[in-house]
């Protein structure tokens, strides 16, 4: 299995029907050990407890993610128990964190919104990436079982943060995902030498609990949205943390 005993860090996994409750398993059915980071401690923990009845290997981390203190001693902790554990480092961080929200045409709109909207898209990232990225120079430098350059950062951006989407009254969603993407440029820039990849996902629309509610059917079901489904959001995330996509970094792989 291509993620056999490797360490990855997900962010943004406390809440069933959501794609990072797919992602996870994912890893876990791969033979990943994971850990789960979220503010929503009873979700987070709950998610955990899932994948190790399915007989996989996942401990929850309850943690503010837009309180960079909290999340840098969660991160290290991490890695402590990862260095303890045969010197590992750790294998990947998936910044699933964040959230939507329609702020309105500009002229009405509440700075609240945007201030909620960079807290939970941006920050988070920023904080995790920042955060884990001392764990992930250890794992792209080799335990054994990693080659230099194999250690992956995913963010998740949005088709609204790409060239021609429309993004009328979502200016603050789209800010913020924005922000994400130039996060990940950069990071890709600055970590290249460390062998540290950095992409983005930028899927439209993704069939979830919460989408579906809001949202309606899918086109294919007489609605009027054509949704990404949550396992081919998974495959794109495991596709760029795997050792086949050593040489992709600093890209944005949109999914519709």
């Amino acid at each position: 299995m291509p993620f056999s005993n490797a360490l990855i860090a997900l962010t943004g996994v406390g809440r069933e029907g959501q794609v990072g409750e797919v992602v996870a398993q994912a890893f876990a059915d791969r033979g990943a050990e994971l850990a789960l980071l979220d503010v929503n401690a009873d979700g987070v923990r709950a998610r955990a407890a899932a994948i190790v009845a399915r007989g996989g290997r996942a401990r929850a981390y309850p943690c503010d993610l837009t309180d960079a203190d909290a999340v840098r001693r969660v991160a290290e902790e991490i890695a402590a128990t990862a260095a303890a554990d045969g010197g590992r480092g750790v294998r990947a961080l998936v910044n699933l964190a964040g959230g939507f929200a329609m702020s309105g045409p500009v002229a009405d709109s509440d700075v609240a919104v945007l201030h909620r909207q960079i807290a939970i898209n941006l920050t988070t990232a920023y904080c995790a990436t920042r955060a884990f990225l001392p764990a992930l120079r250890a794992g792209a430098a080799g335990d054994g079982a990693l080659t230099r350059g194999d250690a992956s950062i995913v963010f998740f951006a949005s088709a609204a943060a790409l060239p021609g989407a429309s993004i009328a009254s979502m200016s603050a969603y789209a800010a913020a995902k924005s922000g994400v993407l130039a996060l990940m440029r950069a990071v890709a820039e600055e970590e290249r030498d460390h062998g540290v990849r950095a992409n983005a996902l930028a899927p439209t629309a993704i069939r979830t609990g919460d989408n579906l509610r809001a949202m309606g059917a899918d086109a294919g079901d007489g609605g009027g949205v054509r949704y990404v489904e949550r396992e081919s959001v998974a495959d794109a995330v495991l596709f760029l943390c795997s050792p086949e996509a050593r040489n992709v970094t600093g890209q944005v792989l949109k999914l519709e």
